[in-house]
């Protein structure tokens, strides 16, 4: 999954470049996370988390989620978080 996750990230903004940040995969613009990824395994938790730094242009309003639990990528999911990225890394 983690491969897939990868493949959309790049393909919805190539502009973010890969990086390491705390050991996790991660993307960048202009030398700022983005956005980046925990495996499941590596935090022994149940889902794989797909979450956004305070430099992702994501603000809606007072509120809005950074952080997303993923257990499966149909073709749905692929398509909020094409749509997520591209918004995050404007």
């Amino acid at each position: 999954m983690s491969e897939r996750l990868h493949a959309i990230i790049r393909a919805s903004a190539p502009g973010l470049s890969p990086r390491l940040w705390y050991g996790m995969p991660a993307y960048a613009r202009d030398g700022n996370v983005v956005c980046f990824f925990q495996s499941r395994e590596k935090f022994r938790t149940r889902y794989m988390t797909l979450g956004f730094s305070d430099k992702a242009n994501l603000d809606e309003g007072a509120m809005w989620p950074t952080a997303f639990a993923l257990k499966e990528l149909t073709a749905a999911e692929e398509a909020r978080i094409a749509a997520l990225v591209k918004k995050a890394s404007s």
